[in-house]
């Protein structure tokens, strides 16, 4: 299995769409994460308290879990020209309201709805996937995922010097809102810019919109029992919120307004049941022909791979730079600003590491390449459960970016094999996918929150085996895949 070489130098064809399509996603992760760099200088404006910032920390990835699931289905219905261009205009609205909050509810609120954005990624997926084949879908959607990632890096760099460039203690308001005209600018670019398809190529869309289809009754139940876990988060988010959720975070929901959340978000998974059976029911009365087949057991182990693998990155970086100066503050001398440049260093690599995982997919085969960044991303989380004061920083730093590149290879390689399941379906099984990534940030962060970072990383590592066993069963694309066209001729699309 060879790629053919891609000429990133080019700006035409499916290399234009590419680079358009990661500045996209670079422009939805400043916007998503424009607060992080910034939020001493808005709790210094505002008065934040302690437990104020960490809820409007956590209000920043509650949406992004059913935005990516919604994102998916309408990408899927719409294309992903409107979708993205729609998402960056709108994107730009809560933008603007965080800019302009003045008080710890306005920014709640604002933060809330910014954490929509965070789903731009899902579409990208399904247009790059449209744009290359097989042998090269890899390479080209590693490149999307690792750059585009690495918008919540350049806002940490660039947003404080523009902060302070405008001056005062009102800086941050009017960095914060140059995102914002900046993702609204960049969605007119974008829509008149990129086509979802090849000239002459057929953009593939569900039957009906609501839920993925799938292949067999047994299936249908795997299906619904996915669903579960995403369901649960929403509920941990909202507990957390509330006065059950201990003193870490700001009561913003009292208990009676916690309570009806629950009742709403589990009403919302019966809707969802509902519509996952309504819409398989009448093509699972019938036999399915083997060529429009697929099995579902592939998006479930990519969900579990995703979890572990961009679950744990979001949990590491969050907890990094504090980590590293708690231990080596007394024994070395590390001050806070070396921590978290040294902590900065697991979310550098994703730049170059997750292209890398999506290459070595292409390469050397989608099921080996995922066997061999889980199996190195559990090494690497069990020897971290290991450091204490006395390692070299050099030592722990060379650990921490040896780990990094088994964690961000780990999420190429899942989206190497997304868009080889079913392309009519790519945004949903994306956005499901990358729904796991954030149950998995919110699981992690929940457990820290009441264990030591040791047996925090023992945990990740013992969930990374258990992926890397669940991997064992997922089969390797190959051959072709069916899809229909609107006058009932099939198209085979290439896998391998």
């Amino acid at each position: 299995m060879s790629s053919p070489k891609l000429n990133l130098f080019s700006f035409s064809g499916n290399i234009k769409i590419l680079h358009m399509t990661w500045i996209a996603f670079f422009i939805s992760f400043v916007v998503w994460f424009n607060h992080a760099p910034l939020m001493l200088s808005i709790a210094k404006t505002l008065n934040l308290s302690q437990p104020e910032i960490k809820t409007i920390l956590i209000l920043n990835v509650a949406l992004t879990i059913p935005a990516r699931i919604i994102i998916g289905i309408l990408v899927d219905k719409f294309g992903p020209k409107r979708t993205y261009s729609t998402l960056l205009a709108l994107g730009s609205i809560p933008c603007f309201m965080f800019a302009t909050a003045d008080s710890f509810q306005e920014l709640a609120l604002a933060r809330f709805l910014m954490g929509f954005i965070g789903a731009g990624f899902v579409i990208g997926i399904r247009m790059v996937g449209e744009w290359f084949p097989a042998k090269q879908v890899g390479i080209a959607e590693g490149i999307y995922g690792g750059w585009g990632n690495f918008g919540s890096a350049a806002a940490a760099i660039a947003l404080p010097s523009l902060a302070l460039m405008f001056g005062g203690d009102e800086g941050w308001r009017y960095a914060i809102a140059c995102t914002g005209v900046i993702s609204l600018f960049y969605s007119v670019v974008y829509f008149f810019s990129v086509s979802d398809t090849p000239k002459g190529s057929t953009y593939f869309k569900p039957k009906k919109a609501g839920a993925m289809e799938v292949s067999s009754i047994w299936d249908l139940f795997f299906y619904v029992a996915m669903n579960i876990p995403l369901y649960a988060t929403l509920s941990l988010l909202t507990w957390k919120l509330s006065s059950f959720g201990g003193a870490n975070y700001t009561n913003l929901i009292s208990d009676t307004a916690a309570i009806f959340i629950h009742i709403i978000i589990w009403c919302l998974f019966a809707y969802n049941v509902y519509k996952i059976v309504h819409i398989n029911e009448e093509h699972l009365q019938k036999p399915i022909d083997a060529i429009h087949k697929y099995k579902f057991k592939q998006v479930a182990i990519l969900d579990l791979a995703y979890m572990i693998a961009f679950g744990s990155e979001l949990a590491v970086v969050s907890m990094l730079p504090m980590f590293f100066y708690e231990t080596f503050h007394e024994s070395q001398g590390i001050t806070m600003i070396q921590a978290g440049l040294l902590g900065g260093c697991f979310a550098f690599i994703n730049l170059v590491a997750r292209p890398m995982g999506g290459w070595f997919s292409d390469k050397f085969g989608r099921k080996l390449s995922l066997t061999i960044f889980m199996l190195g991303m559990a090494a690497g989380y069990f020897i971290m459960s290991s450091i204490d004061a006395q390692w070299p920083i050099v030592v722990v730093v060379l650990l921490t970016m040896s780990c990094s590149c088994f964690v961000s290879g780990g999420c190429g390689a899942v989206y190497a094999i997304v868009p080889l399941i079913k392309r009519r379906m790519t945004g949903q099984i994306a956005g499901m996918v990358g729904a796991y990534g954030n149950v998995g940030g919110v699981l992690f962060l929940t457990i820290l929150s009441f264990v030591t970072p040791s047996i925090f990383f023992l945990v990740m590592g013992g969930v990374a085996i258990t992926v890397l066993l669940a991997v064992q069963f997922i089969d390797e694309p190959q051959g072709h895949m069916a899809e229909v066209l609107e006058d009932g001729s099939i198209e085979m699309i290439e896998l391998s």
